[in-house]
Order: structure tokens, then sequence, then C-alpha cells
């Protein structure tokens, strides 16, 4: 019997634990050795403090980041949120050593912001608010930060002087583990057994989030592939369906039709010149410095997103449908961050719950 993996939490998780415990610190309460936090889809989370200290008018406390069983590179760095009061009654973010600022278009952030992305920002918003309703200034840092940052994708992405604090449900599940092919084949049963010969793939938590939205489909009938998709096709294919969808971002399915069918980052190229090249073609317009899947289609009129969208459905549709190679059809439904659909391939409406 197979192990199970351990889950870990994000740097966003960090920030947001190490940002109201600080605030804790500047109001007069004690910190002890944990910090409670709100997540995302509702639950909570308990994070290590490894540090806190008040310094002058500010306060400072540092999380550890624990990722779990699953391989990364920030794996075990201390995230630390200084939080002084603010004149305004917002949360102010400030990047403090190791966080990166953005300096290019197309990005979920604009240039000259710090590098943490709206989900985390939001989680630092819910733990704060918590804790009070006065205007913070939250300055977080990741010492040795700027190292590690280059051997990621951030250069390329134009963050400049350190990482990014990402995540989009606070959890960090592994994907990459050899072990988690046994916990999708077990999804696989699971998703057969209640919707039948008709399978939902998704890439993950936007793509499922996605699929309940817009098709009113059940957790259950829904399984993520995370990045082994290769794996997940290769294993639909000796199953018996009428029909397979598939739910996600382009920053993922763009790959396939490249015959990366492992997208993982650090195992596969980066899907914006993908993107961009196929939107060349159909719009003659020159994307080659747009760093992301999501700036490339935020760059395009409406119209021409909807068609480059269509096209890379298609192209993710005819990939998907060569590789089971038993004349299964494969719908494709292609979504930004925020869900929205940007294109699709296949007979949608017959999804709809």
């Amino acid at each position: 019997m197979t192990a199970e993996l351990k889950n870990g939490y994000t740097t966003g998780s960090c920030a947001a634990g190490a940002a109201k415990a600080a605030v804790m610190l500047l109001l007069g309460s004690k910190v002890g050795d944990e910090v409670d936090i709100p997540l995302p889809n509702g639950g909570r989370i308990s994070l290590p403090v490894l540090f806190s200290a008040m310094e002058k008018d500010s306060a400072k406390v540092g999380v550890k980041k624990y990722s779990g069983d699953d391989p990364d590179a920030t794996d075990g760095v201390t995230v630390f949120a200084q939080c002084r009061w603010g004149v305004s009654g917002d949360v102010v973010f400030e990047a403090g050593e190791g966080v990166g600022t953005v300096t290019k278009k197309g990005l979920q952030i604009p240039p000259g912001e710090p590098a943490i992305n709206p989900v985390p920002r939001k989680m630092v918003l819910s733990a704060v608010r918590e804790a009070t309703d006065r205007g913070v200034i939250v300055t977080i840092s990741i010492p040795g930060g700027e190292a590690i940052a280059k051997n990621t994708f951030n250069p390329r992405l134009g963050v400049v002087g350190g990482l990014s604090i990402l995540g989009t449900t606070g959890i960090v599940r592994p994907y990459s583990h050899s072990a988690v092919k046994d916990s999708l084949k077990c999804a696989l049963d699971v998703a057969m057994a209640n919707g039948g010969s008709r399978l939902v793939l998704t890439a993950g938590n936007i793509g499922t989030k996605s699929a309940k939205a817009l098709f009113g489909l059940p957790s259950e009938r829904v399984v993520e592939a995370g990045n082994e998709w290769g794996f997940m096709i290769d294993l639909v294919a000796g199953r018996d369906l009428d029909g397979l969808l598939i739910v996600g971002h382009p920053g993922k399915l763009a790959k396939l039709p490249a015959g990366q069918w492992d997208t993982h980052s650090s195992r596969s190229g980066s899907s914006a010149s993908l993107v961009a090249e196929l939107a060349k073609k159909i719009t003659g317009e020159d994307f080659s410095d747009v760093t992301t899947a999501d700036g490339v289609f935020s760059s395009l009129v409406p119209d021409e997103r909807r068609r480059v969208g269509d096209v890379l459905a298609k192209s993710v549709a005819e990939a998907v449908a060569g590789r089971i190679g038993t004349g299964v059809q494969a719908d494709v439904a292609l979504v930004n961050m925020q869900g929205e659909l940007l294109g699709s391939c296949g007979e949608l409406e017959l999804w709809r719950a």
C-alpha cells in the first residue's frame, strides 16, 4: 500500500499567518507557537510561528514554509510579515527583501506592485481583518528569495528582485510525486462510478471551480489531473467512455498540442510563447514580449480572444483524442484565472447538469 502523501501550505498562507500574528503583536496581544487563519475554501489552518518581535512602531513575525511531499523550491524558507499602522483604513502591501516586484504587463498584478497574487492578497486581508479593522501596511519578505527566484520562471515573467507570493487554495498538494498516480487512479474510479461513462478532467483548482460554476457539475464527477496529463489520458484510454470534458487554463492546456504531457513548469516549456505564436497567426499581431498565456489573452479584443481561444481549444481536443486513439471526442473549455470562458470546442451544452 502506498503511503499517503503529505500536503503543505503555500507562501500565501505563510504571509497571511505572519501578517495576522504581527497585527496581534501591534495590538498588545501575545503570539503563541501557532497562528490560525481562514482559507479561501472556508476552512482554516494553523501555521507554526518561527519568530515574533516588536520593532519600534512595527511588529515582525516569521512563518516557516512547509511544502509537504511536493518538490517545491520554497520549501523551508521563512516568510516574514512586518506590519505597522497605516493612515488610511486599507491594507497596503509592500515588497521586502526577497519578494519580487512586477515590471511587465500580463500578470495578475500590474507593474510596480509587489508580486503578491490576488488570492494571497485576499488571504492576508481576511487574516488581518480577523484581528483589526484599522489600516495596516504589510511588508512581506523572504530572506534568500532573490537567489531562489533565479531558478524559477520569475525573471522571464518580468518579476524582479525575488519570489512571487503564490497560491489559490492556501494548501500545497503534491502533484509531482509517483504516488500521486495511485491517487489519480482512485479519483478516476470514483468519478466514473458517479458519472457513468462521461468524465471531466481539470488541471487543478481553477478548472475544477470553473467546471462547477459553468456546468453545475458535482465534485465527484471531476478529476484533477494536475500536471500528469500523459498518465491520465493513457489511463482514460483504457476505460469505456462516452464523453470526455477537459476544463482548464491555457497556461497548462496549451502545452498538450505541443506534446508536453507533463505540464509541471520544471519539466515543460512556457505556454506563453505557444499562445503568442497562435495569436500572431490569427491576428497578425506580435505578442513575443508578453510573458504569460493570460497576458496574451488579455491583450486581445473580445472577438479575437474568442477566436484564439476556440482554435486553441480545438487543438487541445485533437491532441487528447489523438492520444486516446479510440474515437472518443474530447470537449474542451478554456478559462482564465477568473473562471471566465476564453474558448471552447465540442458540445458543451451537453455537459450542463
